[in-house]
């Protein structure tokens, strides 16, 4: 079985937003008392209170004289890179710089070009620089004669000042989870109180700046280093919620946004993720069930409930020893990242289910993908956990998190007796616990000043279920959205669904957004 068509879809899927692995083992660590500490972070303090800080303001800096030139680890020859210096302290802005990659695909029509249109990865913690390159040819060619097509990695991702926690590797999916066992918990405490320490060691004067909100004052600067007044912007998953935080600080430099299946910064992050668990939920039943219709082919069981044994069967014997197939071992995290890979989107549900049948067969399995991001090809200096740590920075310093144990053991008995596969998983504490406290305040406000922006989601999203997208434009006034009734995530526009695609092709082409919310 090699099940290989749809394998791009499934690439594109995992390569776009950060995986969370169901079910790993419990940390091994030992003993933790009930009171959290949070991780001495002295030498990361400052005098700022947040409270007297002045307004949000655009930078006003003259565009800069950008040296473009080939981008490393890119095998796009028209893709242009360059560099942009932000500060580190946007509070500060005569401090310490750090840089900002940044990619460029010119617009195909000098005549009808408008502007910029901005992209980034998800995550966070997914690159940007080579978006442009494999999202030009899915826009229409009136898109992609108005823009500019503009990638750049958030800051401490990849080429932008990168940053890691000092581990050798990164976690599967770029995600750092554990899933608790009856009795864990101080155990998996004492393991993410370490896992803090090794990221202050590490990257110590980073973590309190590693804010959605300053990766939004980041895209200000390119925005003025590019000479342009106001910008476009396309983002799916975290770069919708990165948009939309964009909205709120600097209403007054948005021209056409498109918010694509965006997280609600309101829930970021631990309601978030507590929230979507139900839909993880939903989503293994989904596959489960379009896996046993298909029983002769896969042989994992004639049941939704026997696939779902058989699978999470496999991931508990990995959790125990790896499963050895093919020379590589498959650890439960691999295999936990996998299984939600295929729910996130129901074109992989076959890739996934082969993939499953092979393992458990002691075959090779064929997976488009790599469990555990891979550093970029040719981009020297980015730690080998880069990806897993500015995902835990950016989860942690937009923050707020749980800091006593018993709100974990609170959640992990309700959520584990609601939800049996991914409640231990997505209520477990996590490093953020024991994290420094970050001054900069998370944006939650609504950005009513902005103009209505163009929102789009998948009805049965796992990854970040609609209700997310509906607070996101509700939040913008002015704002319409488009959904699509699919098992999906991020639609647009690699989706394909012509009804989606075409009304964000207008809105970009036009500026005009839909009379009223459209349900493809």
């Amino acid at each position: 079985m090699t099940h290989r068509a749809g394998a791009s879809r499934i690439a594109a899927v995992v390569a776009s937003i950060v995986l969370l692995s169901p079910v790993l083992p419990a940390a091994g660590a030992a003993g933790v008392v009930d009171a959290v500490d949070v991780v001495d972070a002295a030498a990361l303090s400052s005098n700022r209170n947040p409270q007297h800080d002045p307004p949000q303001e655009p930078h006003r800096h003259p565009a800069r004289e950008l040296r473009w030139g080939d981008c490393a680890g890119v095998g796009d020859p028209a893709l242009r890179c360059a560099e942009v210096a932000v500060p580190l302290d946007h509070r500060r802005p005569r401090g310490r710089t750090i840089s900002i990659a940044i990619s460029r695909l010119p617009a195909t029509d000098p005549a009808l070009r408008r502007g910029v249109l901005l992209t980034t990865g998800g995550g966070p913690g997914g690159p940007g620089v080579p978006l442009p390159s494999s999202l030009a040819p899915l826009l229409p060619p009136e898109v992609r004669a108005r823009y500019d097509l503009i990638g750049f990695d958030i800051r401490f991702v990849e080429r932008s000042t990168p940053i890691g926690c000092g581990q050798e590797v990164e976690e599967p999916g770029g995600y750092r989870v554990r899933t608790a066992t009856p009795g864990s918990l101080p155990a998996d405490a004492a393991e993410a109180r370490a896992y803090a320490r090794d990221c202050v060691r590490a990257a110590g004067w980073a973590l309190p700046y590693a804010t959605t909100a300053n990766a939004a004052r980041d895209m200000d600067v390119i925005r003025a280093a590019l000479g342009e007044e106001k910008i476009s912007y396309l983002g799916g998953s975290y770069a919708g919620m990165l948009g939309g935080v964009y909205a709120a600080l600097f209403p007054g430099r948005v021209d056409r946004f498109v918010l694509d299946s965006p997280v609600d910064p309101k829930t970021a992050w631990r309601p978030y993720e507590l929230g979507r668990t139900p839909a993880f939920e939903a989503g293994t039943a989904a596959f489960a069930a379009w896996t046993a219709e298909r029983d002769a082919e896969y042989g994992l069981g004639g049941t939704a409930r026997e696939v779902s044994d058989a699978v999470a069967e496999l991931i508990r014997r990995a959790a125990t020893a790896p499963v050895v197939v093919a020379g590589h071992a498959w650890t439960s995290g691999e295999l936990g990242t996998l299984l939600v890979a295929g729910i996130y989107d129901e074109r992989s549900f076959g890739l996934v289910a082969a993939a499953f049948a092979d393992i458990a067969a002691g075959r090779e399995p064929y997976v488009p993908f790599p469990v555990r991001p891979l550093p970029p090809a040719g981009v020297p200096g980015v730690p080998a956990d880069n990806h897993t740590a500015t995902n835990m920075a950016y989860r942690c310093g937009d923050g707020p998190w749980p800091r006593e144990l018993h709100d974990y053991r609170r959640d992990l008995a309700s959520y584990s007796a609601r939800y049996p596969l991914f409640g231990p998983a997505n209520a477990n504490i996590t490093p953020c616990a024991f994290w420094p406290r970050i001054e900069d305040e998370p944006v939650r406000r609504p950005a009513g000043r902005a103009p209505g922006v163009l929102v789009t989601a998948a009805l049965r999203d796992v990854a970040v279920p609609v209700a997310n997208s509906r607070a996101v434009a509700a939040g913008i006034p002015g704002s319409r959205m488009v959904t699509v009734d699919a098992h999906t995530h991020a639609p647009y526009p690699a989706f394909g669904d012509a009804c989606l695609n075409g009304e964000v092709g207008a809105f970009l082409t036009t500026g005009t957004l839909p009379p009223a919310d459209v349900a493809c």
